[in-house]
């Protein structure tokens, strides 16, 4: 509460529940761990303000040890025993992918390393030194948040070293530190809070507002759709596939909800059962009952259900006379799950029931129960402060969509596969992504009416001194005219030929006049031109000429340009996505779209989650072919697949490579069928078994087909929509129609029409006629 009135946080513990003895507990001995989050920006400013205000020798950040696992120990010691890459790789490929799996446990499941020691002895020896380094600290490193502040000076206390950034950082690692009862705070760099900084800073630019994050209502309608519609995407905590089909599913309505999913989404509980329960119960599909009516009080909020750590903590002090303090050590107690420590627990927990008159065994129920839920139970300050943090981006999101995918694009910059995601996101909400612009963009993404521009620091090597005096001179005397003007009012030494280059190739000078082929042959002659301009002006010439010829400010015409054809579509596209990272203005697929649609059954965003060996039919653009050879000399390839939402990895084995080879050309929009191979921890790969050039490939369709139409008052429009869709969708597909009348009678009428029965063809009739009504008869 105090926290709370002062501002640390926003989020009011009266009303939510929140437990001061979950956080800080006097009968519970170890120090607090505090999680702190800032906005990346100036998280640097926060340890240099603690260091300031405690003092450089009673501050320190904390080491961090990375130790060898399977396939590290692998590596490193097939390395130092002069094995050959292609060698060792092929051995750790035989480790299965399964999270902190020990080498034991994988030669134990793959018997492919018994085979691989008969063959050859040395890779024995390699296994044999790799189990003994296995879980041995490999590299030292600085934690990502932590910091340890201390009453006395730290060297005192703890071994110290300098980094090379003259970082102070402890020789004790985590927890060293906690043993020593030492103050570790971690101070975060959270993405979302500066998203939300810059979202609020655009907001202000573009339409004058200083909005107030702490005054946002907390029942707006608009932000509940986001939620209940699973529009979540870059929402924080929420944005993930799973979750949007629980959100769904549940339909959120409060911020209590919301902080109930946020904890309850992982892995525990979901494989429990529980998150189903839990909607079930929201929905009245399952009753809700309470053993006691004291439970009714702390449970009603989530159904019945233990979701959090202190529900955990108030059972006991309602029903057993635990004061909080001993019920947080209850609560920690479940989550060890410690025989003996539970078994004195149960004791006293029934013990205490029992004097306050409650019947033993519907204790002994709840107690259970209690246990059961203990080890997946979250802490509910924790679940709290983000599910609030994810209403706030939501609400950024429903009222100021064009402010707040900016903000978003800018700090996924880096990020491809995010950018190409976000991107797509802002066309589904009809916003326009648009390219940068010397005359327009800013440094980052910025709104631009109702659309977004690119930022001028996204280019390729386009440094932010040369955005700067971009600005600058743009702020000074108004738009670009031409290259001849830009080239003459910026700095030159901020902006050189490389950066005019990029410029041209990415499509930011598209505003002036004249065409990206006569811009790129004009570059030299435009620099020169601006060099001796800004030469004339700093050794008095434009002065003198005016005082002797009479003042003029009109500039001199520029020199005419060029005439040559300007670049094809793909030839910009090129350029684009060279410069930028993806293509903006177009993608090459485009033109085959009614392909991708009917083949494509998979993009590079639905392969996760499918099983190993599953087949994957999927379109895109193939780019960074690297042809390898395997140990027997044998040629296999891997390349990207670059599709309209993001990228996956594929790879052509040996098996199948001198089939495709003919295929595997840069930048070649195809269609591919393979395999899924998930690995764990990373992106799900395709093991190519076929390609097929985009150009070349058929869509099977149907000679003939029948629509199911069921007449009534309103069969007249029925006839009419088909009508307009056969014109505007012609093909080769003979159509019967089966006209229907309930009890009444069926007529078959065969049309002169011949359609093109694709993916969209096939919705828009289920649109008019309703589902299930197209029949294939003859293929």
């Amino acid at each position: 509460l105090v926290g709370f009135a002062m501002q640390i946080t926003d989020i009011d513990p009266l009303q939510y529940g929140l437990l001061f003895e979950r956080f800080l507990n006097p009968e519970r001995i170890s120090m607090p761990d505090i999680d702190i989050d800032f906005c990346t920006h100036r998280r640097g400013e926060v340890i240099q303000y603690v260091t300031e205000k405690y003092g450089r020798e009673q501050v320190a950040q904390i080491i961090t040890f990375g130790t060898l696992g399977a396939r590290a120990a692998i590596k490193d010691v097939g390395r130092v025993l002069d094995m050959k890459v292609g060698e060792v790789d092929r051995i750790t490929k035989l480790v299965p992918n399964q999270l902190n799996i020990k080498l034991k446990e994988a030669f134990a499941q793959e018997p492919g390393f018994q085979e691989m020691r008969k063959a050859d002895p040395r890779v024995g020896e390699v296994l044999d030194v790799a189990c003994k380094l296995e879980g041995m600290a490999r590299n030292a490193s600085i934690h990502a948040a932590g910091v340890v502040i201390s009453p006395t000076p730290l060297k005192e206390l703890v071994p110290l070293y300098k980094t090379n950034k003259d970082e102070v950082v402890t020789q004790y690692d985590m927890g060293g530190i906690e043993k020593l009862n030492l103050l570790k705070m971690d101070f975060l760099g959270l993405t979302t809070l500066t998203i939300i900084e810059d979202c609020k800073r655009l907001i202000k630019q573009s339409r004058g507002e200083d909005l107030v994050v702490e005054d946002l209502p907390l029942g707006d309608l608009k932000t509940s759709e986001i939620f209940s519609k699973g529009f979540t995407s870059g929402i924080f905590q929420f944005e993930s596939g799973g979750m949007r089909d629980i959100l769904i599913r549940y339909q959120p309505e409060r911020l209590e909800d919301l902080c109930a999913l946020n904890a309850l989404y992982r892995p525990g509980p979901i494989q429990g059962g529980m998150v189903d329960d839990f909607i079930n119960r929201k929905h009245g599909r399952k009753q809700v009952v309470y053993d006691l009516p004291e439970l009714k009080e702390v449970l009603q909020e989530t159904y019945g259900v233990i979701v959090y750590q202190e529900q955990v903590m108030q059972v006991a002090n309602r029903l057993a006379g635990y004061s909080l303090g001993d019920a947080d050590l209850l609560r920690r107690a479940m989550g060890k799950k410690k025989a003996e420590e539970m078994a004195q627990q149960r004791d006293r927990f029934v013990k205490g029931a029992l004097e306050r008159n409650y019947p033993q065994k519907k204790i002994e129920k709840i107690f259970d129960l209690m246990e059961q839920f203990a080890g997946y139970g979250f802490n509910k300050s924790h679940s709290a402060a983000y599910a609030y943090l994810a209403y706030i981006t939501a609400y950024l999101k429903a009222h100021y969509p064009i402010e707040f995918m900016s903000a978003l694009l800018t700090a996924e910059t880096g990020n491809t596969s995010k950018v190409v995601k976000y991107m797509n996101e802002c066309r589904d909400m009809g916003m326009q992504v648009l390219p940068p612009d010397v005359n327009k963009s800013g440094k980052n993404f910025t709104p631009d009416g109702d659309a977004i521009r690119f930022g001028l620091c996204a280019i390729k090597n386009v440094g932010a001194g040369a955005v700067e005096s971009i600005i600058a001179a743009r702020d000074e005397k108004g738009p670009f005219t031409s290259i001849y003007n830009f080239c003459e009012r910026i700095d030159l030494g901020a902006v050189n030929r490389r950066v005019v280059e990029s410029l041209i190739r990415a499509g930011a000078m598209d505003s002036l006049n004249g065409t990206r082929s006569q811009f790129f042959a004009v570059i030299d002659t435009a620099i020169e031109t601006g060099q001796r301009a800004q030469r004339d002006k700093l050794s008095g010439q434009t002065g003198l000429f005016a005082m002797a010829f009479g003042s003029t400010d009109e500039p001199e015409p520029a020199p005419e340009l060029p005439k040559l054809p300007d670049w094809t579509s793909t030839e910009k596209l090129n350029n684009e996505k060279e410069l930028l990272g993806f293509y903006v203005t177009g993608h090459p697929l485009d033109a085959w779209m009614d392909k991708v649609t009917e083949l494509g059954k998979h993009s590079s965003e639905t392969l996760e989650g499918l099983d190993k060996g599953a087949e994957v039919a999927i379109c895109g653009i193939m780019t960074g072919i690297q042809r390898r050879r395997n140990k027997e000399g044998k040629p296999w390839a891997m390349f990207q697949l670059e599709d309209k939402v993001g990228a996956v990895e594929c790879m052509v084995f040996t098996t199948t490579y001198e089939q495709v080879l003919p295929m595997l050309a840069e930048d070649k929009p195809v269609f591919i069928r393979g395999m899924a191979l998930p690995e764990e921890g990373a992106a799900t790969k395709v093991s190519v078994k076929d390609i097929i050039p985009l150009e070349v490939v058929r869509v099977p369709m149907p000679s003939l087909i029948s629509i199911k139409v069921r007449l009534g008052s309103n069969g007249t429009d029925k006839a009419e929509l088909l009508g307009t869709l056969f014109e505007r969708k012609r093909g080769d597909t003979a159509v019967r129609l089966r006209l229907e009348r309930p009890k009444d009678f069926s007529v078959i009428l065969d049309v002169t029409a011949r359609v093109r029965p694709d993916k969209e063809f096939r919705a828009e009739v289920e649109r008019i006629c309703g589902p299930e009504c197209i029949e294939v008869l003859a293929t």
